[in-house]
């Protein structure tokens, strides 16, 4: 009886909290050239879902196409890197490389473009320098990828930069603290107070 109950509580709330449970947008991904277009660093075809925090890379000579459902509808140009996130409503995109132009919007699209803040209506494009993208670029299960193609992972680029930093701020303190131990040497350990021991 006591294994019955249980049972039933874990299945009830177990509906329960999936019943709860927001649908997750989601678009789809129209492929325009012959060549692999990347979503979170794997190849994908045309019908390939997209959700939101995608990172998007298109090679020279394919762009692409996003369908985001009642949000709306962006075109990526070939040779184009981006992040893109959305909800029923509204699309936020970060443009690492390349352009992309809004062909349908529910809501103005706001797009980082290298650092440029920009809202772009339907009609409108935004094109970002084909420099080096951002450095920590993962994927939606938090994996490093090559999202520009240089043999190396991105967040692996950014961690070895955070490293250098971390060292030089650690060697700094080090030094500090030698140095102040050795001009204070003949301090006495807690100044000088008077320590009285109980009598035994």
């Amino acid at each position: 009886a006591l294994s019955m109950c249980s049972m039933v509580a874990i299945l009830a709330t177990s509906s329960m909290v999936a019943l709860a449970g927001e649908a997750k947008a989601a678009g789809e991904l129209i492929v325009n050239g012959k060549d692999v277009v990347t979503v979170n660093g794997e190849a994908a075809a045309s019908g390939r879902a997209i959700f939101t925090s995608s990172i998007i890379s298109t090679p020279e000579n394919t762009g692409a196409t996003l369908n985001l459902g009642t949000a709306g509808q962006l075109e990526v140009a070939p040779q184009s890197a981006l992040v893109v996130t959305f909800d029923n409503n509204a699309i936020s995109v970060s443009l690492n490389a390349g352009s992309l132009t809004v062909l349908r919007a529910s809501q103005a699209v706001s797009v980082n473009a290298a650092g440029e803040a920009l809202t772009l209506v339907a009609g409108e494009s935004a094109t970002a320098s084909a420099g080096k993208m951002d450095d920590d670029q993962r994927d939606s299960n938090g994996n490093c990828v090559d999202t520009d193609k240089d043999g190396k992972l991105e967040c692996d680029e950014a961690a070895s930069g955070n490293w250098l930093l971390w060292g030089g701020i650690f060697a700094g303190a080090v030094v500090a603290i030698t140095l102040a131990a050795v001009a204070n040497n003949d301090r006495q350990l807690g100044g000088g107070t008077t320590v009285v021991s109980p009598v035994r």
